[in-house]
């Protein structure tokens, strides 16, 4: 009986997710049409550019210009690449292990151009023998997605948005590896990408190759690409110190694809789409055992992977069926570190559960403090730790809340130990000394800071110390408009500031029509996600990722100074951290203080 009441609850809810999930109108989230089949995952068109094309800025360009650009630049599609900065060759340099890119521009002049390209193998200089192939190297075109800006005061990006309030543009930040050939107007710019994750075993020295663009089938530009790859090597990416969470949000990718929770079909999709989480060395697995922890303030809300039932008898019952298929899926595409679960304080304080008397579905109205929160807790917590130490889970699921109020924490946590005393405890919200010593995963605002008696005691305890950004940064941020040298500005900052890592609240909250256009109903565009549909990576996911690789070749260069006792190497450390300790791009370009860091961190590591 209670397998068969599961079940229907269940289906239940996945009528619910499927029957609100539908947009058969191809329409964003905006109000513009898309003109095009919902939800494209492999061919898609981008929207019109609001922008109108200056001709002026075109005059004089008789030939199409092919050239290597830089990836801090997001191109404009209606203005042509920099004519002083013609570029036939880049020289690229990485540790093995490590994921390095660069960004080619093609701007056509009056006529279409049928646009399609090919990379060749990276061939070593002096030993022909050595090679890193095309297994290694990732590549796509760059396309133009819809954004907005900041708020008109630009102090943040909080707050409900009318698209009519705001400027809107065309901007490149999708990395699309599936669309093989696209055509370009004239007057007219497209970016491409080239990533290369240098094998661990590569042979260090000096590799060429070329990438080959095409109009038409006819060749365009062979430009040329150089890697000169250190003999230092980092670890995998689940070996990483740096601890990156970035929620997961596995109920968007059912509505994008229109396919059923959790069946096996919605699992495949998942995993192309969590992989760029898994290789960037996230720790973090996103689990909701409640129903709306955050009230549904994504497109895509959060249903509770926990089925909650009162059984006849008034007795409380929990099924983990889903829970278990979903951390286990994570776990075996390399996720293992963590599990948060949210949350005991949602931020609606009602409670969903099916309640088998009744066959119906329920809500409780309690909060922390009143007995009826305590008894429904403590019941759901007991039979949660007795699962989790079944499954060998206990030691690395964290009960996690966000941004709540310190009262409330602190009845919380009273719950909590009432339970299992040897539960963890996971929070993201301001930072409050009081609750310092019962917070096992402490993550602050960004502009707030640990003192260094925290972050040493905390780090002695064997917790972990971090920071977020969200919508009410202005700067650094990870918005579709922010340069794309701030998201790795906010690893470079993590080390500067010795601490563990870094949050941001999604991953993948898709909007509406994500590849088509990033604004959404709150906050500015792009705040919901990072990657695209189809397994598609971006700009911002990408340069993110060059961060961790920099906070872990500062620590792995910290602990080899420290062994040999070279003083100075350590000393020219610090002095380079503590240009990240704040940023104000007015004084100083966020990929100017980047490259002089990197350039440090290189001539260190030889």
């Amino acid at each position: 009986m209670i397998r068969n009441t599961c079940t229907l609850t269940l289906l239940i809810l996945l009528g619910i997710l499927n029957g609100s999930a539908q947009n058969q109108k191809g329409i964003t989230h905006s109000g513009q049409k898309t003109g095009q089949t919902p939800y494209p995952a492999t061919i898609y068109t981008e929207l019109p550019n609001p922008v109108a094309t200056d001709l002026k800025a075109w005059e004089g360009i008789q030939e199409n210009k092919v050239s290597w650009g830089s990836t801090d630049i997001r191109y404009k599609k209606e203005v042509p690449m920099p004519q002083d900065h013609f570029q036939p060759t880049i020289h690229l340099r990485a540790w093995r292990g490590e994921r390095v890119s660069a960004q080619w521009v093609v701007s056509a002049s009056e006529d279409p151009v049928k646009l399609a390209y090919s990379v060749s193998d990276l061939v070593h200089q002096k030993d022909s023998r050595h090679k890193i192939s095309q297994q290694h190297i990732l590549s796509g075109f760059v396309r133009y997605v819809l954004t907005d800006e900041l708020n008109k005061d630009g102090k943040g990006a909080c707050g409900h948005r009318d698209n009519t309030d705001f400027d809107s543009t065309l901007v490149a930040d999708a990395i699309d590896h599936i669309t093989t050939e696209l055509t370009i107007p004239g007057n007219s710019t497209r970016p491409g990408w080239i990533r290369v994750w240098v094998p661990e075993d590569a042979h260090p020295g000096k590799y060429k190759g070329t990438v080959t663009i095409y109009d038409n089938g006819q060749l365009m530009k062979e430009l040329t690409l150089t890697l000169d790859v250190s003999a230092q090597k980092l670890p995998k990416p689940r070996h990483w110190k740096f601890h990156l969470d970035l929620w997961q949000n596995p109920y968007a990718v059912a509505r994008y694809y229109n396919v059923t929770p959790w069946s096996d079909e919605h699992f495949e999709f998942l995993r192309q789409d969590m992989k760029h989480y898994a290789d960037a060395g996230g720790n973090v697995i996103t689990a909701s055992i409640t129903h709306k922890p955050w009230n549904a303030q994504t497109h895509d809300y959060f249903e509770s992977m926990v089925t909650w039932m009162k059984k006849a008898d008034g007795t409380w019952y929990f099924d983990y069926t889903i829970f278990d298929r979903w951390v286990e899926f994570m776990m075996d595409l390399g996720v293992t570190k963590q599990i948060n679960c949210y949350s005991m304080i949602p931020w609606r304080l009602s409670f969903q559960y099916y309640d088998q008397a009744t066959n119906q579905l329920r809500f409780i109205e309690t909060q922390p403090g009143e007995p009826e929160y305590e008894d429904l807790w403590g019941s759901m917590l007991t039979s949660f730790a007795t699962h989790l130490k079944k499954k060998g889970w206990f030691e690395k699921t964290f009960i996690a809340m966000d941004e709540r109020p310190m009262e409330a924490m602190q009845k919380t946590l009273k719950v909590i130990r009432k339970a299992d005393k040897n539960f963890k405890i996971s929070l993201a919200g301001n930072l409050h000394p009081e609750l310092l010593q019962d917070i096992d995963d402490y993550c602050i605002s960004y502009g707030q800071s640990f003192t260094p008696e925290m972050k040493e005691q905390r780090r002695k305890a064997g917790q972990i110390s971090t920071y977020y950004t969200s919508c009410s940064h202005p700067y650094p941020n990870t918005f579709t408009f922010s340069p794309p040298a701030q998201s790795e500005w906010l690893a470079w900052h993590a080390a500067s500031e010795n601490l563990d890592g870094f949050l941001r609240w999604a991953y993948n909250s898709w909007v509406l029509e994500p590849l088509l256009d990033s604004r959404f109903r709150t906050w500015a565009a792009g705040d919901t996600y990072f990657v695209y549909p189809g397994g598609r990576t971006s700009m911002r996911m990408e340069r993110l990722v060059e961060g961790i690789q920099q906070f872990e070749k500062i620590n792995l260069l910290k602990k080899e100074f420290e062994k040999q006792n070279n003083q100075q190497g350590l000393q020219k450390l610090e002095k380079m951290l503590k240009t990240f300790s704040d940023l104000d791009p007015q004084q100083r370009t966020t990929a100017a203080v980047i490259h002089a860091a990197d350039q440090v961190l290189w001539n260190l590591s030889k």
